[in-house]
């Protein structure tokens, strides 16, 4: 099962690192305490939406870039989990987005069909 907070926290991780911010920096600035934050990174612990907007503003990212960027995380991993479909009947199951007409899955999330792809 795909966990959001555990993509939250991989994301955060990732925006963090690659700043080379240490946790103690991010914790400070974000006004939240060392451990919880660890927590949060690790998939351990769900964040509210205020303490989601203290961290992103203590990394300088906007919480739309985050949340896009798990919304991303989490269509891939659950586009590489679609074999499990396969033991669902055909009537029981939803369209796919590329059968809807009018879809904009497309033209918004190209990346992701990119990234299946490869």
């Amino acid at each position: 099962m795909i966990l959001l907070r555990q993509l939250l926290g991989d994301v955060l991780r990732r925006l963090r690192v690659r700043q080379g911010r240490t946790l103690r920096e991010v914790s400070t600035l974000a006004r939240v305490s060392l451990g919880y934050l660890s927590e949060v990174e690790r998939g351990q612990k769900e964040a509210s939406s205020e303490l989601l907007a203290s961290i992103c503003g203590a990394l300088g990212v906007p919480l739309s870039q985050v949340l896009r960027e798990v919304s991303d995380q989490f269509a891939l991993a659950e586009l590489q989990a679609a074999p499990v479909l396969a033991d669902v009947p055909e009537h029981e199951r939803l369209p796919l987005a590329e059968s809807v007409p009018g879809s904009i899955s497309d033209t918004v999330f190209p990346e992701v069909k990119d990234m299946v792809a490869a």
